[in-house]
């Protein structure tokens, strides 16, 4: 270690101002960060200081992360070998997913890092380690047959969202859903239908004709869904169709809760998600009219990444609401507009999304209504003691 930061410091000049290597200084400054805690201190505004930096939370969530991508990847591998009618051991099943999913974080990373270095560059400034989770994130939320290429178009315009509002801190969207959106929008038939979210589906070789590539979520809308113990218990562990992150339930809430623990993911927010799309599912219930209003509520919690959603983007410190009681109305929205697009909008099944993105734009405006709220009540308690 001392070796390194010896070596480091006598090729700094070089890439200083005047120096023969200038014109890199931005990335010079990025590989001294990602080596050492950088010695620069915050300057300007108003800051809160603790024992925690932004480097330390997203290797906190990196770690939250990883039960759901080992998962997913062991999923992906289960979901094709089912495809084609075939078994396979644990390890073939997760080395399978692991060729289909490395790739994938390979394209993501390098395209992010290359276009926020890019940015970096261009602005003479460092580049932040908040691209770190927002790789992994949009890899997570994609169907594991999706094009590198695609992938790569969909980081590149993720980073884009990012670094038009300033950069890490300043955006008001977040990252990984501003990628599955574009992709959403601009390629539609690569992330929706039954063919995409099964490995080695949509090609169509040697697939098992009595094989569905449908999720659960699309199930229920089209009212095919099983409610029986063993489908019901596939839908609780995630051996299911789906994105690559966001099937099983028990490691979501394994991430959910170290997040929680740690601080870095708001419990109130994940909390107030979960009771905005349950009491949400049981006034459709109510009402009971139609298939997908009759579904049980709790079955919206356990498909369709919702909890993912709700654990690991709704929580995103920069775009989610900042008052105590403006994160417990955001999260209650969100969950609420999740389970109505579903119910309402049988054809664009997973509302969790979208309904992250709505309310990204809405949560500064429900902190300042708290804050205004706050004012008031304080004023009027001293107008009443004098």
């Amino acid at each position: 270690k001392k070796a390194v930061r010896k070596f480091l410091d006598s090729i700094k000049p070089s890439f200083e101002s005047g120096g023969r290597f200038h014109f890199l200084s931005s990335a010079f400054a990025d590989l001294e960060a990602t080596l050492f805690v950088p010695n620069t201190v915050t300057a300007g505004g108003c800051h809160v200081r603790d024992a925690i930096d932004l480097k330390r939370l997203m290797g906190v969530m990196v770690l939250a992360l990883l039960p759901s991508l080992l998962f997913g990847m062991w999923n992906v591998g289960l979901q094709h070998y089912l495809s084609v009618n075939r078994e396979a051991g644990t390890w073939q099943l997760f080395a399978y997913g692991f060729r289909r999913v490395f790739p994938m974080l390979v394209v993501s990373y390098a395209v992010g890092l290359a276009a926020e270095l890019l940015v970096a560059h261009l602005r003479r400034r460092r580049r932040s380690e908040g691209f770190m989770v927002s790789a992994l994130l949009i890899v997570m939320i994609m169907p594991p047959d999706m094009p590198l290429w695609m992938l790569a178009l969909a980081t590149a315009f993720a980073v884009f969202g990012k670094e038009v509002f300033g950069g890490t801190g300043m955006n008001i969207f977040n990252p990984a859903i501003l990628a599955q959106a574009f992709v959403f929008l601009s390629y539609p038939a690569y992330i929706s239908g039954s063919e995409v979210w099964v490995a080695g589906l949509s090609e169509g070789a040697g697939v098992f004709a009595g094989f569905s590539g449908a999720t659960p979520l699309a199930q229920m809308a089209a009212g095919t869904f099983s409610f029986s113990d063993l489908e019901v218990g596939k839908l609780l562990w995630g051996a299911t169709p789906g994105a690559i992150g966001e099937t099983s339930l028990p490691t979501i809430l394994a991430g959910a809760l170290l997040l929680a623990v740690t601080g870095v993911g708001s419990w109130r927010i994940m909390a107030s998600v979960a009771a905005g799309g349950y009491l949400t599912g049981l006034l459709f219930n109510l009402l009971d009219a139609g298939a997908c209003m009759s579904i049980p509520a709790h079955y919206h919690l356990m498909a369709g990444g919702f909890m993912f959603g709700a654990a690991f983007m709704a929580t995103d410190p920069v775009t989610a609401a900042q008052t105590n009681a403006g994160k417990g109305i955001y999260g209650f929205l969100i969950g609420a507009i999740a389970v109505a697009v579903f119910v309402l909008l049988p054809a664009h099944p997973a509302g969790i999304l979208p309904a992250i993105l709505l309310m990204n734009v809405f949560a500064p405006l429900i902190d300042h209504c708290v804050v205004q709220s706050n004012v008031r009540r304080r004023l009027n308690r001293a107008k009443s003691k004098r």
